[in-house]
């Protein structure tokens, strides 16, 4: 895993559940071992605390990032069984989307049924609940990356900040889950910010804009208060007058890397999309795996800073 583009496997993370908001299919992975303890990373791999390589089967759990507050489906199911069911599916890493609304003092959730389902979850705090969801899903074998997906819930962003969300918020922020969940193995990484895109650069200098400056500083801020975490760096739209998805251009790291403070933490996530959304060229490049042409949106993942990405969808009905 997280070899060359040729080598890589197409890793599923589409939330396969049936339940309202969310696709219903079958995951194509086996079942696979989390790995243990914090994770790192080393050359082009991931490895577990044991110095096994890690094959990341991840699934987004949308909610947290909307003006629910909190994961989506709770009004249907309860969160135990839907994190046995994602378990039982092969996965073994949830990629949790969250805003920075749910870090608001006393942020509650909305959409949660109580009535002989998350009766533990009644009277909480979204981010007790989150609390709950990361314990529960941790005893069931199963990792975390946080996923800073928007600035508030009112809708994506192309920068890291907005008008009512400055970057330090977005900073003091990612430090507080760091610190919250520091010394628990359960959460193996934060996604700085998803999907950078236009204006947002990569190597400009222009520190308003240049995205690999700003996850540098996120980075080394979050890793000054639990340096176990992986760091997952998405890419941008354009460089050098090429464009592509939204954070899916990586090309600016062979000449501008993200510099960390802590060695073998940096993950760089490439945003993709296949054909379902539009055609590609390079889906049609012989090293590119046939699997991942059709498989949905997706995510890919390498700790290399010259490997390619490879494929993992990530696919939902909302973005």
């Amino acid at each position: 895993m997280f070899r060359t583009l040729r080598r890589a496997l197409c890793v599923a993370a589409a939330l396969l559940l049936p339940l309202a908001g969310v696709q219903s299919a079958r995951a194509d992975v086996a079942a696979e071992a989390a790995g243990a303890g914090y994770w790192h990373t080393s050359g082009r791999q991931i490895l577990d605390a044991a110095g096994q390589p890690v094959r990341i089967a991840g699934i987004n759990w949308f909610g947290f990032e909307t003006s629910n507050r909190v994961t989506h489906g709770l009004w249907t199911r309860d969160y135990k069984s839907m994190i046995d069911q994602i378990r039982s599916l092969g996965y073994n890493t949830l990629r949790m989307p969250y805003s920075d609304d749910i870090l608001k003092p006393g942020a509650t959730p909305e959409g949660i049924t109580f009535d002989g389902k998350n009766t533990d979850l009644r009277g909480l705090t979204s981010l007790q609940v989150l609390d709950r969801i990361v314990a529960y899903a941790g005893q069931s074998g199963l990792k975390v990356v946080l996923d800073r997906h928007r600035p508030d819930s009112a809708g994506q962003s192309a920068l890291w900040y907005t008008a009512s969300v400055p970057e330090s918020t977005w900073i003091t922020n990612l430090k507080a889950l760091a610190a919250r969940y520091k010394g628990d193995p359960t959460v193996i990484g934060i996604d700085l910010h998803n999907e950078p895109h236009d204006p947002a650069c990569w190597g400009c200098g222009d520190t308003s804009r240049d995205w690999r400056l700003a996850a540098e500083r996120a980075g080394n801020a979050v890793l000054s208060v639990n340096p176990e975490l992986l760091i997952m760096v998405e890419g941008v739209q354009s460089f050098n007058g090429t464009n592509i998805w939204w954070g899916g251009n990586l090309a600016g790291v062979a000449q501008y890397p993200v510099r960390l403070d802590v060695p073998n933490r940096l993950v760089y996530s490439a945003h993709d999309y296949a054909t379902s959304v539009a055609d590609q060229s390079w889906f049609t490049d012989p090293s590119f795996p046939p699997t991942c042409r059709t498989s949905g949106t997706s995510t890919g993942a390498t700790s290399s800073s010259r490997t390619s990405p490879r494929c993992g969808s990530a696919s939902s009905v909302r973005r």
